[in-house]
């Protein structure tokens, strides 16, 4: 203890020695300076002499903002220090004595900016921001969709959009994911990418993504020759399968464009009916052409004549597109329509809430069935079909052949006929078309004839009911061109009077 003692008592007797010959050297100065014009002249400079330091001057000081002393800003410190100007022109000394401790604003810099980094790192990590890889442009350029807080209110979220260069176009709050979605134009041209990484640094925003565009899945123009027969009847053996069931009050929902529900094949087809878009839209030819192939019962049979239809005008009749919000607004509503299957003939690129959407359904039992798409066997998988929820369907013609636009991939579950397909148009025509869509159809309606044969069945027990009966096509066993090949609905109605338990174990599910 006395040895520390002995050691404060020198650091302060040092102190004092030093501040004592400051003190002197500026008294040396002064003197100096007034000898010095009494002669007539400053030593090295004319006029007034030195610049000396002051307040606010170019030379330390107690309010100097360059130099440390007096708690300057850029110099932080405890405001102990004497500093002493030497003569003027060469030889000047400045004596700094700083009694101040640095340690502890050092320290804190240092936290503030550690505080900093695990910020930007936590905002990095957040989950929910769906920001589209590059190249991909399948979405509204001037959009984004942003998942809120429900407990943030309509003024606090145009308070953020405005902050952020947005405007709020629509707000929607989704039943089966339990979550509020907001769809914003973009107010300057920036980039959506740009926009949602902006976004994650707002705690109040769960997340944001594109408003993808998914695209109908049918040919570009009609076959130049066709077999006006309906010989998908036959490859599906669907007459032999209706003796046994039709669909009888199976509720089938269709996302697609409106319906014509005046047209003689599907009259009392369609029981209820849903507009996501707000637009006024005719009847269109690809929403009849798909409820034709389910459902029809006049001129045209459908796979599952007996099945009640739910439209969901999802898509507009002008475009061949429609976006994910609009998707969304209709998937929720045919789930709490309480609807058995979903039929969605369309293709589009991955999405997060498309896919969050489809695991809410399955989970209340729906069977989520798509087209494949028609990008060709060079295109990535495409979405709702490639997600692990869904039955994905291709397109054979009338000679089992695979439909040249289809898609390829693992997670191909069975194949249908889709091309030459007749089908009943607005207006109370008909139309010949081409496309997964129409593959995906009919497997709809297969799963509804199961649905009425074993009402028991949930969606896991229907596909792999569709893939143990399937025809085999292409490569022995599953493949990637036809899946496990060409639905036999006479064989899985039939092998649907088992019980679930024993279907689950009758065929292993595609990987996805």
């Amino acid at each position: 203890m006395s040895r520390i003692n002995d050691r404060s008592s020198l650091q302060r007797f040092a102190r004092a020695a030093i501040v004592f010959l400051a003190a002197g050297a500026m008294i040396f100065s002064s003197v100096a300076d007034g000898v010095a014009r009494s002669l007539g002249g400053g030593r090295g400079m004319g006029g007034d002499g030195m610049r000396t330091p002051g307040n606010g001057g170019r030379f330390p000081g107690n309010d100097g903002p360059r130099y440390p002393g007096g708690g300057g800003p850029r110099f932080p410190g405890g405001g102990g220090g004497v500093i002493v100007p030497g003569g003027y022109g060469p030889g000047n000394t400045v004596v700094i004595v700083d009694d101040g401790d640095q340690g502890p604003v050092r320290r804190k810099k240092k936290a503030v900016k550690k505080q900093k980094r695990q910020q930007q790192q936590q905002i990095a990590r957040r989950g929910g921001f769906d920001v589209p890889p590059p190249g991909e442009r399948r979405f509204v350029t001037n959009e984004v969709l942003l998942n809120i807080s429900a407990a943030t209110s309509i003024p606090a979220l145009d308070a953020i959009a405005r902050r952020n260069r947005l405007t709020r176009l629509e707000t929607q709050d989704f039943t089966l994911t339990r979550r509020r979605l907001a769809r914003l134009r973009i107010n300057d041209g920036r980039p959506v990418a740009t926009v949602i990484r902006s976004l994650q640094a707002d705690a109040r925003i769960l997340g944001a993504q594109p408003n993808y565009l998914h695209a109908l899945q049918q040919a570009g123009t009609p076959p130049a020759a066709a077999d006006p027969l309906q010989y998908a009847l036959t490859k599906l053996r669907l007459p032999e399968a209706h003796a046994l069931a039709k669909g009888a009050s199976v509720l089938v929902a269709v996302v697609d464009t409106p319906i014509d529900t005046s047209h003689p094949d599907l009259a009392d087809v369609v029981v209820s009916s849903f507009d996501a878009t707000g637009a006024a839209d005719k009847p269109h030819a690809h929403g009849t052409g798909i409820a034709s192939v389910i459902a029809a019962h006049g001129r045209l049979t459908g796979a599952a004549p007996g099945v009640k239809l739910l439209a969901v005008h999802a898509f507009g009749s002008a475009r061949s597109d429609g976006t994910s919000l609009n998707i969304l607004k209709g998937l929720d509503w045919a789930g709490k329509s309480q609807a058995r299957i979903i039929n969605m003939s369309f293709a589009g690129p991955a999405d997060e809430e498309l896919h969050r959407m489809l695991a809410a359904l399955r989970g209340k039992g729906a069977v989520l069935i798509a087209a494949v798409g028609n990008a060709g066997p060079n295109s990535r998988p495409l979405y709702p079909a490639a997600d692990p929820e869904v039955i994905a369907v291709t397109a054979t013609d009338n000679n089992d052949r695979l439909f040249a636009q289809a898609n390829r991939g693992t997670h191909i579950a069975v194949a249908a006929p889709g091309v030459d397909i007749l089908l009943a148009a607005p207006n109370g025509s008909y139309q010949m078309q081409s496309g997964t869509s129409f593959a995906a159809a009919q497997v709809s309606g297969i799963a509804a004839l199961l649905i009425e044969r074993n009402p028991t069945l949930d969606a896991a027990s229907i596909r792999r009911l569709l893939m143990s009966t399937a025809r085999d096509l292409g490569a022995p066993g599953h493949d990637e061109q036809y899946g496990s090949g060409l639905a036999d609905a006479l064989a899985a109605v039939t092998a649907a009077g088992a019980t679930s338990s024993d279907v689950s174990s009758a065929a292993p599910a595609p990987a996805n």
